[in-house]
């Protein structure tokens, strides 16, 4: 299968496609991280595809790569040490939900005259 062969091509191969040929890189990544998706078992697919796609945005949100490898390093980074992260949740702290939001208050509606429309 020919997408096995980029998941084990090294560095330089990659780099060289995507000197010659972007748009084949590109398509070739997202060949890549789609079989690895769905070699994932069932139950955490969406959550790879859910972080996929804010990988995705971040690098199309940027200008250059190099801002797009630190956002996403420090994207990375408060997984695993931030509230509610890894490091958290290995010490056995309870994931932190936000607390509900009390219910806005409704507004009652002053009887006006009603409008006409303009013909």
């Amino acid at each position: 299968m020919q997408t096995d062969r980029w998941q084990m091509a090294d560095f330089d191969e990659w780099a060289r496609l995507a000197q010659r040929d972007p748009a084949a890189f590109e398509c070739r990544r997202a060949e890549v991280l789609e079989a690895h998706i769905r070699r994932a078992p069932p139950h955490r697919q969406l959550r790879l595809r859910r972080l996929q796609w804010r990988v995705d945005a971040t690098r199309r949100r940027t200008r250059n790569p190099l801002v797009a490898c630190s956002r996403l390093y420090a994207l990375m980074w408060d997984a695993v040490a931030g509230a509610g992260g890894l490091v958290e949740t290995l010490r056995g702290g309870a994931p932190r939900r936000p607390a509900p939001r009390p219910p806005a208050p409704v507004l009652p509606l002053r009887p006006g005259k009603p409008r006409q429309n303009p013909t």
